[in-house]
């Protein structure tokens, strides 16, 4: 059993020093004052506040305890007379590896205790070399540090001065005066992320469900956050992928954003700054290096919410068999229904009653950034007892007059089908329309809502089918 042990005060002094005092070293009076604004894409602002006590002139000063995923340079530090001259980020941790490693070609000291007796015998001995092991000089013998069995300890006279216990900021500054003063640290990070999750508890029969909302932290930057007043941003900044220090990771591709929904017509309670909303967490918040923490974000109860049934057709074809319509939670986040706020992009779950009143999951969903105002739809699944078939009942193209382009008339049929006990409401939406599309006739009336959709409601009773017959003449 190998222990590695340091016999130098200072360096035992800094190793045994607790957290709050490792922060003052920089000559701060008493803790720092620390702020996070966490965005989507790994990247986070931290804004670190620490009162010093400079001279006047150049001096150095050391900021231990940033984060190890910093990117240097977005470092920035202010403060009233004060300009940077220069700074360093020194990130080659302290470790017993390392230790040996820095000690090659030095000596150091050998503790072995006996087994049976207890007894201690101290040798000098000079390092070889450490790579895959560690070989000493001792006594003009060449011998290898192994662990077998016989407790040893190594004593290092000193710690190396390219070795820090945490990530540290050295900062060469130039003070206009003498005295204590407010510094501001701030710097971009990745290894900050979070996320939004969301639980839905619906009641179909009495249209209503039960929304619970969570941020969920997650801090990899390798440094601990204590009191952190902490803000979470919904909304995608731009982020170069330069192949090296970028907000991603050594060459990692940029993630693909997720979408925003859109036609919001209400403003939320979340903060605008720019074009992304900011939801401060309620209370400052202690994340712990290689921690997951969860904040609430939305409690409300009783939102007027519905099922939809739907099937997308992405051509004109017929299905030698029929299609599972999908199923669907639908609901608005207005403030008339009790939401009315902009929801970060997330994973939604639902859960719905069985008889007995014990909930139940029913499917899960990824929402996207939904402004106040939307609908807000999360898909839970298929529904085996309620189907749709295609089938082109015949289909002819013709030139279209003077534009030389080519015009075709599919006559469509649709039969819906709901082996459920009670009537639904199946949304029927074909796509692949091509210009200046028309309905020349249509068994129920249907819309074309964009230049690619048209939109059927078809009714279908308890146990019933219904077809749907229409016209459609594209444009090419």
């Amino acid at each position: 059993m190998i222990r590695w042990v340091l016999m130098t005060g200072t360096a035992l002094s800094l190793l045994a020093m607790p957290a709050m005092a490792q922060q003052a070293q920089d000559g701060s009076q008493g803790p720092n004052r620390v702020s996070l604004t966490i965005y989507n894409q790994n990247v986070a602002l931290v804004e670190d506040v620490r009162e010093l006590t400079l001279p006047a002139g150049r001096s150095r000063r050391e900021f231990p305890g940033v984060s190890a995923s910093i990117r240097p340079e977005t470092v920035g530090l202010s403060g009233r007379g004060l300009s940077v001259v220069e700074q360093n980020f020194d990130y080659d941790l302290l470790t017993p590896d390392k230790l040996m490693q820095a000690a090659v070609g030095d000596e150091i000291g050998i503790v072995r205790t006996n087994p049976g007796s207890g007894a201690q015998e101290t040798q000098r001995a000079r390092v070889l070399a450490a790579n895959q092991g560690v070989v000493l000089e001792v006594d003009g013998r060449i011998e290898v540090l192994r662990d077998d069995g016989v407790p040893t300890r190594v004593i290092f006279d000193e710690v190396p001065a390219n070795l820090r216990p945490r990530p540290t900021l050295s900062v060469t500054l130039d003070a206009e005066g003498a005295g204590q003063r407010d510094v501001t640290l701030t710097y971009l990070t990745t290894g900050l992320q979070w996320k939004a999750d969301y639980v839905a508890r619906f009641d179909e029969r009495a249209g209503r469900l039960d929304l619970t909302g969570w941020i969920t932290l997650t801090n990899q930057s390798g440094v601990t956050f204590a009191n952190a007043d902490t803000r979470v941003v919904a909304g995608d900044v731009s982020l170069l992928n330069d192949g090296g220090n970028n907000a991603y990771g050594r060459g990692y591709p940029q993630p693909v954003r997720p979408g925003t929904r859109g036609n919001g017509t209400e403003q939320g309670g979340a903060q605008g700054l720019a074009d992304v909303y900011i939801y401060p967490l309620p209370e400052p918040v202690t994340v712990a290096n290689n921690q997951t923490k969860q904040v609430g974000l939305i409690d409300v109860a009783n939102v007027p919410a519905s099922k939809r049934y739907l099937y997308e057709a992405d051509s004109f074809t017929t299905e030698t068999e029929a299609r599972a319509a999908d199923v669907a939670v639908i609901f608005s986040n207005s403030r008339t229904s009790g939401v009315g706020t902009q929801l970060p992009a997330g994973v939604a779950r639902v859960y719905v009653n069985d008889e007995a009143g014990e909930p139940r999951f029913i499917g899960e969903d990824r929402v996207a950034h939904t402004p106040a105002g939307s609908d807000i739809v999360i898909t839970t699944g298929q529904a085996f007892d309620v189907t749709v078939q295609p089938r082109v009942v015949s289909s002819e193209a013709a030139p279209k007059p003077a534009y030389y382009r080519w015009r075709t008339r599919f006559e469509m049929e649709y039969t819906v089908r709901n082996a459920r006990s009670e009537a639904v409401v199946v949304e029927v939406r074909q796509h692949g329309l091509g210009r200046d599309t028309q309905l020349q006739g249509q068994s129920i009336e249907g819309v074309v809502q964009d230049a690619d959709t048209i939109v059927w409601r078809v009714p279908v009773q308890a146990n019933g089918e219904t077809v749907l017959t229409a016209t459609v003449v594209t444009g090419g």
